[in-house]
C-alpha cells in the first residue's frame, strides 16, 4: 500500500509540473525558443474579425510622432503600403523593429513604405504612451511614420491581434497580404521565408501573393475585442 500511495504521489507530482510548465508556455512572451515559427493560421479571417483579402481599405488620420497628423492618401504615387500594427513593449516588435527599417529603406523608394501603427497606446501606461513612441523612434532612428492609434479606432477596422501584424495594401488600397513578416522572430539571420517581401515581389509583377494570409506570431493587441 504504501508503494502505491508513493507511486500516485509521484505521478501527482509530475501531472502538476507539466501543466504548470504547459502554462508558462502559453503565457511566456517572447518568441519561441527555437526562434523559427510555424506561419499556418489556425483560424479563418472571419473568425478573426477585421479586413479580408481583397477588401478596400479606409483611409485614416493619426498623429505621427512628429506631431504631424498623416494619412495614407499624403504618401503621392504609391504602389502600396506595408501597414504594420505594432508597439514598444513587445519583444516580438522589438526584434522586428531592424527589419521593418531595413524593408521601408529598401522598398520605400519603388513605391512601398512602411506605415506602423501602435494601437496599445495609453497615456496610463508610461512604455506605451506618445511620448514614449517618440523616444522610442528617436532611439531607434525609425525612417517610417510611427502612428498614434489614440482611441483604439483603426485595429480593430482591420483585425489586427498581435504586435507586430502586417497587413499589404495594393496601390488601390486593397488588401493583398496579411500575417508575419517571416518566419523567425528571434533571428533574422536564420530567416528562411521572408513573407512581407515575397508579397510585395508578387505585387510588382502583377501578381497574387502566395500565400496571401499566415498567422501573426506577437504579444496580443491590447483591445477590449480581444
Amino acid at each position: 500500500m504504501k508503494t502505491n500511495n508513493v507511486f500516485f504521489t509521484a505521478i501527482l507530482m509530475a501531472s502538476s509540473f507539466l501543466i504548470t510548465v504547459g502554462s508558462y508556455a502559453q503565457d511566456r512572451k517572447g518568441p519561441p525558443r527555437g526562434g523559427g515559427h510555424n506561419p499556418e493560421q489556425t483560424k479563418t479571417l472571419e473568425e478573426i474579425g477585421g479586413y479580408k483579402i481583397g477588401d478596400v481599405a479606409t483611409d485614416f488620420k493619426l498623429k505621427n510622432v512628429n506631431g504631424n497628423m498623416f494619412s495614407l492618401s499624403d504618401i503621392k504615387n504609391a504602389k502600396g503600403y506595408i501597414v504594420v500594427f505594432t508597439c514598444n513593449e513587445c519583444p516580438f516588435a522589438k526584434m522586428y523593429e531592424n527589419r521593418l527599417i531595413a524593408l521601408h529603406n529598401e522598398y520605400a523608394p519603388k513605391g512601398y513604405s512602411v506605415i506602423a501603427i501602435n494601437p496599445n497606446v495609453s497615456e496610463s501606461n508610461q512604455n506605451e504612451s506618445y511620448g514614449a513612441m517618440q523616444k522610442r523612434a528617436k532611439e531607434k532612428g525609425f525612417t517610417f511614420v510611427y502612428l498614434a492609434d489614440e482611441g483604439q479606432k483603426i485595429a480593430p477596422q482591420y483585425g489586427a491581434v498581435r504586435t507586430p501584424h502586417v497587413f499589404i495594401l495594393d496601390k488601390e488600397r486593397k488588401v493583398q497580404y496579411i500575417g508575419t513578416i517571416d518566419d523567425n522572430a528571434r533571428s533574422a539571420e536564420d530567416v528562411k521565408v521572408k513573407y512581407v517581401e515575397n508579397a510585395i515581389k508578387a505585387l510588382e509583377k502583377d501578381e497574387k501573393p502566395n500565400p496571401s494570409f499566415t498567422k501573426a506570431i506577437g504579444c496580443p493587441v491590447k483591445l477590449a475585442y480581444n
